[in-house]
């Protein structure tokens, strides 16, 4: 296993824990820093269940034993400091858990940002800005992200589209010309009907700028890969910070854009400000 999974896999493995694993699982997820320098018969005490359960505990979630539970517990901790302030637990009151989700996702954009490779997002905005035609692919929780990202691209006077479709992606891909370009963004990366309307695009000619963890199909299959690796605490109740970080990337490309596009731009962007002001209550 690796150490960056382990908390994944006990949130995971909760329902299928016994009663007295499950209050092991509960106090790793709410204590984790302190778990790591404890003896079996103190998280067994603090846990108030037997050491043996510890023990059965270990091994439910793909370990050999205590020990190397702890090492990989350890390993990952060491990779993402603020773990122990984030993971949430059935038992974290509304501030507790409030205060996680946002922690969550302040945590995943700040990684997300530092792992980012600039050249391939320059390359993306010069491709974007020289396209005919930009559109957007996503499916689930990822079409959402699409849908937010043509409204932004629709205002810097992209031509742009977004599909959530299947067919819809495929048509659209078949269509397109030579330079055009598709945003396909994924956060599993493993979506097999975005991977094949990908295969049409570049077929067609056009370039795939892939939204999508590193090492997935979708950024290995990219023209231009954008490797966005948001691995969350908080996955097992929503993807949230994963889709945060996608909606930030495709905010950082549409102000690469409106920097190449200049004056122009802006002029055209406070003349849609004015036509908007009649709309709102004063």
């Amino acid at each position: 296993m690796k150490p960056a999974q382990l908390t994944q896999t006990i949130s995971d493995t909760l329902p299928a824990l016994r009663k007295s694993e499950r209050k092991v699982a509960d106090f790793v997820l709410k204590s984790p820093l302190n778990v790591i320098r404890m003896r079996i018969v103190d998280l067994a005490k603090q846990a108030g269940v037997s050491e043996p359960t510890v023990v059965r505990f270990c091994r439910a979630v793909g370990c050999r034993g205590f020990q190397d539970f702890k090492m990989a517990l350890a390993q990952q901790l060491a990779s993402s400091p603020s773990y122990g302030q984030i993971a949430v637990t059935d038992t974290d009151s509304t501030r507790e858990y409030t205060y996680k989700v946002f922690d969550s996702t302040v945590d995943a954009l700040l990684k997300v940002r530092d792992s980012l490779v600039l050249p391939n997002l320059e390359a993306a905005v010069a491709a974007i800005c020289a396209a005919g035609r930009v559109e957007f692919y996503g499916f689930g929780a990822s079409a959402a992200v699409a849908f937010d990202a043509q409204h932004k691209f629709f205002r810097l006077q992209i031509t742009s589209a977004a599909y959530s479709d299947p067919h819809l992606q495929n048509m659209s891909a078949t269509s397109l010309n030579a330079g055009d370009v598709v945003i396909a963004i994924s956060q599993s990366g493993r979506s097999q009907a975005l991977l094949d309307s990908m295969d049409l695009v570049k077929q067609a000619g056009g370039l795939v700028i892939g939204l999508a963890p590193s090492g997935s199909p979708v950024a290995l299959r990219a023209s231009i890969p954008i490797e966005v690796d948001a691995k969350e605490d908080i996955q097992i109740y929503t993807p949230l910070s994963s889709r945060i970080a996608h909606l930030a990337v495709i905010d950082v490309l549409a102000i690469g854009i409106a920097q190449k596009k200049g004056p122009k731009l802006h002029e055209h962007l406070q003349q849609l400000q004015a036509g908007l002001s009649s709309l709102r209550s004063q």
